[in-house]
């Protein structure tokens, strides 16, 4: 068996995906050994005149981010934060993620993101297990973490507002946001201004001596395949990497320095984080910023500042797809739209294709990897697929219970070696354990995704394994049910998740949201009928809910674990 292992691993190793790279894409390319404040520092030198960031019709120039997120650096140090200390941060997409996220790296401290939408308790934690003595957070957002300040070591909370960088007028906020938020500041000792910080602040924080590869950049929490949420490690080199191999990957992106993009995917996750955020401000483009997601304001947006690329997640162009504005928007004239996060239905892509006319491009990645190990190459799209690995990622599919690496062709767990990938999971030593081992002379990372690659080197998503359900010994694969389900013209939305059931293990249950003219009209025996035709007898779910919509998370997922808790089936 061990033979036939290492055979299996030989034929990943080959890297049958090169010969889809464009022309003159190298399989590896020299990440450098520069912390990100250096190469923020070369990028300012380039094109710091250039406009970085659009926020509701305000501009900031490179220059002028990056003065401002020397003044916070300086405030923090100030304030006590040192190298390797940990800062959480609370805010939706604004000028002032960028500012407090890049002054934090500028110290050797460690950005902790986290989502806007966190209950108090999912605030506490993050901030006990990251150990962060500081918050900086949006006024609106704060209540949440005054609840629970008692429980964290938090000593100060840096309270700002989405007003700071907007236009003044009321019409503005009561068009754009409903309300001018308030800038009073919360009665509790440690609470600070962030703007009274920045004008007190020097652009000359002091320069830290930083070890790419060691020190940590990012602590970015992920549910990961099981349990609690988990920080991961993020080094400066990790960063570092997956800009270089981005940057080699697609030849013909951010040459000129011309790309635009809308920064409408959260900050806080990575895939806004890492590949819309860090790579706007490292390559001189511009993004146009939304504090929360409006369609017809992303079009107007996209139409007045030439948009070139545009990166989102399925549901999101579902939800494109029903607007007729969206519809007459000149897709064609951007030079990618990308998909990520989650797996891009055939309906979906299929509709996107007969009303846009353009592709979408797929892509994979996890927090674990900085955001991306897989996506089409320009020079070959394959529908389907969420493309090949980027160049020094090195991937392969394992048997998760043998162990052993099967063949290409077959389903197994994708595990993953490359430059990108996380230094390990923070103060987690058994997990770490469970997701690295060595094999063939690297060091890999099991993803805890089921996935195959085809003849030609594309690689396919099958399944999460935490939503894998097993029915009598069976294993279904929720996103093959899901998948038959959104090709039913009646149905618009749906989830598929599994309800213990102690005599078969569980029960496959499908929740449904009907298209608008068929609510209340479609039937559970409809459903099932159809899911007959189209899979064997075990995969049919056994339990149909209607539902008006799907709980989805904030990076716009369909969010099966919250499924799985609202239903009180499992504990998470």
């Amino acid at each position: 068996m061990k033979r036939k292992s290492e055979s299996a691993l030989a034929e990943y190793e080959k890297r049958p995906w090169l010969k889809w790279y464009a022309k003159g894409v190298p399989a590896d390319v020299e990440i450098p050994e520069k912390s990100i404040p250096e190469m923020i520092d070369e990028a300012v030198e380039k094109w710091g005149n250039k406009p970085a960031i659009v926020f509701y019709g305000n501009k900031m120039k490179h220059k002028e981010l990056h003065e401002l997120s020397l003044k916070f650096a300086t405030a923090l140090h100030e304030l006590g934060v040192r190298k390797g200390d940990k800062v959480a941060i609370l805010l939706p997409n604004c000028p002032q993620f960028i500012i407090t996220y890049f002054g934090i790296l500028r110290l050797g401290a460690v950005a902790s993101p986290m989502s806007p939408l966190y209950s108090p308790r999912e605030i506490k934690y993050q901030l006990n297990d990251s150990g962060s003595k500081i918050i900086v957070c949006l006024d609106l957002l704060y209540e949440n973490v005054d609840r629970i300040w008692s429980e964290t070591g938090l000593k100060h909370a840096i309270i700002t507002s989405v007003a700071e960088y907007l236009p003044t007028t009321r019409r503005f906020f009561s068009k754009a946001l409903g309300k001018a938020p308030s800038l009073e500041l919360p009665e509790r000792e440690g609470i600070l201004s962030f703007q009274e910080l920045l004008k007190k602040s020097q652009p000359n924080p002091p320069n830290v001596k930083i070890n790419p590869k060691e020190d940590l950049a990012a602590l970015p929490y992920t549910g990961g395949t099981t349990g609690v949420p988990k920080g991961a490690m993020l080094t400066h080199y990790n960063v570092a990497a997956i800009q270089e191999e981005m940057y080699c990957f697609f030849p013909d992106m951010y040459r000129g320095y011309e790309e635009c993009t809308v920064a409408l995917l959260p900050f806080y996750h990575i895939y806004g984080q890492s590949v819309i955020m860090m790579t706007g401000v490292m390559r001189g483009g511009l993004g146009i910023l939304f504090a929360k997601p409006d369609l017809e304001q992303i079009i107007t947006a996209m139409e007045k500042y030439n948009v070139t690329l545009f990166y989102g997640v399925p549901t999101l162009y579902k939800y494109f797809l029903d607007v007729k504005r969206a519809r007459r928007f000149n897709w064609k004239k951007l030079k990618y739209i990308f998909c990520g996060a989650d797996t891009l239905h055939k309906e979906v892509r299929e509709d996107w294709m007969r009303f846009m006319n353009k592709e979408i491009r797929e892509g994979y990645g996890l927090t674990e990897t900085t955001a991306v190990t897989h996506t089409n190459p320009p020079s070959r799209n394959k529908p389907g697929s969420f493309g090949v690995p980027l160049p020094n990622t090195h991937v392969a599919i394992l048997d998760s219970e043998t162990l052993e690496f099967v063949p290409p062709g077959q389903e197994g767990e994708l595990v993953t070696s490359a430059p990108q990938i996380m230094k390990g999971y923070w103060n987690k030593p058994e997990a770490n354990k469970e997701s690295f081992f060595e094999a063939g002379g690297r060091k890999w990372f099991r993803t805890g995704d089921i996935a195959r690659m085809d003849e030609e080197g594309y690689f396919y998503f099958v399944e999460r394994t935490k939503d894998m359900i097993k029915y009598k010994g069976y294993s279904v694969f929720a996103h093959e049910i899901e998948e038959v389900l959104y090709n039913h013209q009646k149905i618009k939305e749906a989830a598929v998740i599994g309800v213990p059931d102690p005599d078969v293990g569980e029960r496959v249950k499908a929740i449904v949201v009907p298209e608008t003219d068929y609510r209340g009209k479609l039937t559970e025996e409809e459903v099932r009928e159809w899911c007959e035709k189209n899979l064997a007898h075990y995969k049919v779910p056994k339990i149909v809910e209607f539902r008006g919509e799907i709980p989805k998370t904030d990076a716009f997922k369909i969010d099966h674990k919250k499924l799985r808790q609202e239903l009180f089936l499992v504990k998470e």
